[in-house]
């Protein structure tokens, strides 16, 4: 159903209800979606008959789109077991109901794999047309709940796991991977079959890894899924990376930074040209953050251009460019491609090599204002890095505007998290002994007593005294470093304990994530 189709004005509804003496909602209010009145009735015929149960004023009712679906209510009401009072109502109101009446449907992975072990366990013969026997609608709705679930609970990554008795599932929430029910080990072929035929891949290919993409739907939410797949000893190890489309760039104060720290970052983005670094390991939010500070310039009156691997989101008023090293485009030949698009600010999503550093630097030597991520463990680290791959110092000195380090910690839940006073034993703890802090419990609402992941960040700015220490070309990182805490810059730990004084997080995620 569209809301451009069978479109019928509010006015014209409370004419027909006047006239037909039918029930008249407007809006939404009165209106409590209520899941278990949905039944077996499939979206699909929900969405294409206009007609949705819901309670209205507490009573069991069916929205419907027209006086003409009145007829339709004897079906709903023998597949549902009570009767239901028709309520008129526009199409954006009955078309939003619906999607959040099925995207909030407690159907859970469980709930469907209890169903198929009931089912015939004959294992799939290795001669099976795997094509045909992922088009088998068990395993079809095995997935689609699986995934649903999995965006439910905010997990960024599915993992499929094949061993000799059966098939692992597990979901990465806030970056810990939590293992879920396990399919009937006889489906694993068919399982696997079903996700490459979605991202597109070849399902007669087994023995080599590949990569595709897929795209669903829940509701009004587009969601991009990477997939993955790798060969193993009990078949194809397959990794599903989902990518909700909602959720593609935080505002810059809602990545967890100090008021300072946020303020010297927005001074460096006001800047025409120059480098600005983010660091930290696979999987530190470094993405996160660059789109972040690409989303806070002025993408109408500047060229910002980026080159990717890969892209992630899609970014409003920016060229994106993902590298695709079999026709020749790596990050070397992509940048270089890009300056001659007349850009004011490039986005390199990694600085790899020497070809590709070397072409950054030059970059943002003239005139242009140029981002890009690498994998040090600090922020006066990623300076000798782009040292040791080749660049002179004197261009670094030059060029480099700012560094920024940063890990992901995972955030206590507000609901249950309980006070206790430090006094354990270790480096951290040493400087917080006697202090309140607070510690993990675990409630219905959040996975283990954590809900959600923050940022904790060192923010290392260039001025004139480091710039002096990078161009003697015997610089190393106890200097950088040295000089670094001397013109201001705090260290990870340092915005980690912060956090912990202030109950947004705990000491074991500081010291996990900072490795200190």
């Amino acid at each position: 159903m569209n809301p451009n189709d069978h479109d019928i004005s509010s006015d014209r509804l409370a004419q027909m209800a006047s006239e037909t003496g039918l029930r008249f909602v407007d809006d939404r209010s009165g209106i409590v979606i209520d899941s278990q009145l949905l039944g077996t009735l499939p979206v699909e015929w929900v969405r294409a008959n206009e007609v949705l149960p819901v309670r209205w004023h507490g009573e069991p009712s069916a929205l419907i789109g027209s006086a003409e679906k009145v007829g339709l209510l004897d079906y709903v009401t023998l597949l549902i077991g009570q009767p239901l009072e028709p309520v008129l109502a526009p199409v954006d109101v009955l078309l939003s109901c619906i999607e959040e009446a099925y995207a909030q449907r407690q159907e859970s992975p469980s709930d469907v794999i209890a169903a198929l072990h009931l089912a015939d366990q004959a294992p799939v013969r290795r001669g099976d047309d795997l094509l045909l026997s992922s088009r088998d609608a068990p395993v079809t709705q095995l997935i689609n709940t699986i995934m649903l679930d999995a965006l439910r609970q905010r997990a960024s990554d599915i993992h499929f796991e094949p061993f000799a008795s059966r098939l692992r599932v597990r979901f990465r929430i806030d970056g810990v991977l939590y293992e879920q029910s396990a399919p009937p080990g006889h489906l694993v072929t068919s399982l696997v079959s079903r996700l490459k035929v979605m991202a597109h891949m070849d399902i007669a290919e087994r023995r080599l890894p590949q990569d595709g993409m897929a795209r669903v739907r829940v509701g009004d939410r587009e969601i991009d899924v990477r997939v993955s797949t790798i060969p193993v000893a009990e078949g194809e190890r397959v990794v599903l990376r989902l990518l909700d489309q909602s959720h593609t760039v935080l505002d810059m104060s809602a990545l967890g930074m100090t008021s300072d720290c946020l303020a010297q970052l927005h001074m460096q983005l006001r800047q025409p040209n120059g480098m600005i670094i983010v660091s930290g390991p696979t999987g530190s939010g470094k993405t996160t953050t660059l789109y972040a500070a690409l989303g806070a310039l002025d993408a109408e009156r500047r060229n910002i251009l980026t080159i990717e691997d890969p892209i992630e989101y899609q970014l409003d008023n920016i060229g994106q460019i993902q590298v695709k090293p079999k026709i020749g485009i790596t990050f070397a030949t992509g940048l270089r491609h890009i300056l001659r698009q007349d850009p004011d600010v490039i986005l390199v999503g990694e600085t790899r090599d020497a070809e590709t550093a070397e072409i950054a630097v030059r970059a943002a030597l003239t005139g242009h204002l140029v981002f890009t991520t690498l994998h040090t463990n600090d922020a006066p680290g990623a300076l000798v890095r782009l040292a040791d791959i080749g660049i002179a110092p004197y261009l670094l000195s030059a060029c480099v505007r700012a560094v920024l380090a940063q890990r992901l910690v995972r955030c206590l839940c507000e609901s249950c998290r309980q006070p206790y006073v430090i006094h354990e034993a270790g480096v951290l703890a040493g400087r917080m002994q006697g202090q309140q802090a607070w510690q993990p419990v675990g409630c219905a609402q959040c996975k283990q007593g954590y809900w959600g992941r923050t940022g904790i960040f060192e923010l290392l700015p260039m001025n004139e005294a480091l710039r002096a220490v990078v161009r003697d070309p015997d610089f190393h990182l106890e200097r950088v470093r040295q000089e670094a805490l001397r013109a201001g810059m705090h260290p990870l730990e340092e915005d980690g304990i912060q956090k912990v004084l202030a109950g947004i997080t705990t000491l074991e995620e500081i010291e996990r994530a900072a490795a200190v």
